[in-house]
């Protein structure tokens, strides 16, 4: 309690190594954020494309689980890496890649999540028009505003966002089901089973992908915990949260496309508040909708801040990052977005989410050389300043990584499954998007057997940065952690 009270309420790092000094937070911080970043309007449509695509509920239902837990799973592991590093999770990259090649994917993650703002953007833009009676674009506007406010103020405020956000959803989500178990035979529903493998793996797939999609940036949320943190309790809360709130999220989709009759797709956001009525009500209804995607739109927002500083500095040498420049970095890239929902809120929108779904063939490679890498590889022993240091012990570019991260997106274009881009062999495989358990297996154990034979220089221990005003015998213990 006594570092929450001497923490400042604008964050003042960026990429830079959080000193021991400033660690603060709660694992429960974990759960509630990303609990609250699940429980929201774009979890209730992916989840209700696996009915809308032809699956019935029981096998949807069962699907969407596990994909939770195999993508949750990798989500979590990355989340592990924040209380011991210190450091945002793309920084992290530099091992695999090297201080210059970590661009690569950083690029293709920054432009994914930006996309993933625009179309967060659109929705609760339509939310709060409904909500203030003004026009979708305006709501647009309205949202973009506080997304600017909230990721300028940063972790602290993001996590406290996480909190309320919970305690929203879970009130709003309760209040949901009881109103559609009203409204409908829940068991009936459930006696449907038509087993199908395609719209099983589908179900699987669009769990797992979602879950899958906040590896690049879920340890920028758990690197201000104390380093001494248990990493199986950071696993256990980051990925419960996320699994236990998409998972609701995406049951109350399933049951809502089932007893839809046709009318959701197209008109998520009204379907889901009519089925409460009208009135003050339905009011809360645009409201919470509203709140709920502005703990994920500023998740990725502020993940792209941290992508565009990551590739800056890697090429300058300096993890610093002013309040200055964060500002300027946060006004273009929700600027960016903002612009995109706008023009694309009635049409391009949809063609440019498939290309977003595209990108993240391009990262889940990406996540398994970085997992590999630090569990198996390194397992944990890195060198922190070095990752600062273009001419240290990770150089400039390493073609390992880089290679076997190439391999992982081409072998993956086969499967991959897009209204911009389908592969020769999804037609046989029922039209099914398996891109990325390809993207995860193959790379994952490519990278494992020849950085076995071929990795650089491994520390004998994890090798913090020296922190100033720390005595002699404190840096000596960070430089053994």
């Amino acid at each position: 309690m006594a570092a929450n009270d001497t923490t400042p309420l604008i964050e003042k790092r960026s990429i830079d190594y959080i000193p021991e000094a400033e660690r603060h937070g709660r694992l429960f911080s974990q759960f509630t954020l990303w609990m609250g970043a699940n429980l929201q309007i774009t979890a209730i449509v992916t989840g209700a494309l696996a009915v809308v695509l032809g699956g019935d509920v029981f096998w949807s239902l069962i699907g969407l689980l596990i994909g939770q837990l195999i993508g949750g799973g990798v989500m979590a592991l990355h989340a592990a890496q924040g209380p011991k590093l210190g450091l945002p999770q793309m920084i992290s990259s530099r091992v695999q890649f090297g201080v210059y090649g970590a661009a690569i994917p950083i690029v293709l993650v920054c432009l994914m999540y930006l996309g993933f703002t625009a179309t967060g953007t659109v929705l609760s833009g339509q939310a709060l028009g409904q909500l203030f009676g003004v026009s979708d674009s305006v709501g647009i506007l309205i949202f973009a505003s506080v997304i600017v406010l909230v990721t300028v103020l940063g972790y602290r405020v993001i996590h406290f966002i996480g909190r309320v956000a919970s305690i929203i959803g879970v009130i709003a989500f309760v209040y949901l089901f009881s109103r559609l178990m009203s409204q409908t035979d829940v068991g009936a529903l459930l006696q449907i089973r038509h087993f199908s493998w395609s719209s099983f793996l589908l179900a699987v797939s669009l769990a797992a992908s979602w879950q899958i999609a906040f590896g690049p940036y879920v340890a920028d949320y758990s690197r201000y915990l104390p380093s001494h943190t248990s990493s199986v309790k950071t696993f256990l809360a980051a990925g419960a949260g996320s699994v236990i709130g998409a998972q609701v999220a995406m049951v109350l989709g399933v049951f809502a496309a089932a007893m839809s009759n046709g009318q959701f797709a197209g008109h998520e956001v009204a379907y889901i508040v009519g089925l409460s009525g009208t009135g003050a009500t339905a009011a809360l209804l645009y409201f919470s909708i509203a709140f709920g995607k502005v703990t994920i739109s500023t998740l990725n927002s502020y993940g792209s801040f941290m992508c565009i500083a990551t590739i800056i500095s890697g090429f300058r040498g300096r993890l610093e990052v002013t309040r200055l420049q964060r500002l300027v970095f946060v006004l273009m890239i929700v600027g960016t977005a903002t612009l995109i929902a706008l023009l694309g809120q009635h049409s391009f929108l949809g063609a440019f989410k498939s290309f977003i779904l595209f990108l993240l063939a391009f990262f889940t490679p990406w996540s398994a050389i970085n997992l590999v890498d630090y569990y198996c590889i390194t397992r944990e022993r890195y060198d922190v300043p070095a990752l600062a240091d273009p001419n240290g012990r990770y150089g400039r570019w390493n073609l390992l990584g880089i290679s076997v991260y190439v391999f992982g997106v081409l072998v993956q274009l086969p499967f991959i499954s897009t209204k911009f881009y389908t592969g020769p062999l999804v037609a046989a495989l029922g039209d099914v998007d398996i891109s990325w358990i390809i993207g995860l297996v193959l790379p994952a154990a490519l990278y494992y057997v020849c950085a076995k034979k071929w990795h650089g220089t491994v520390p004998d221990h994890l090798i913090l940065p020296k922190e100033q005003g720390a005595s002699p015998i404190t840096n000596e213990l960070a430089a053994q952690a």
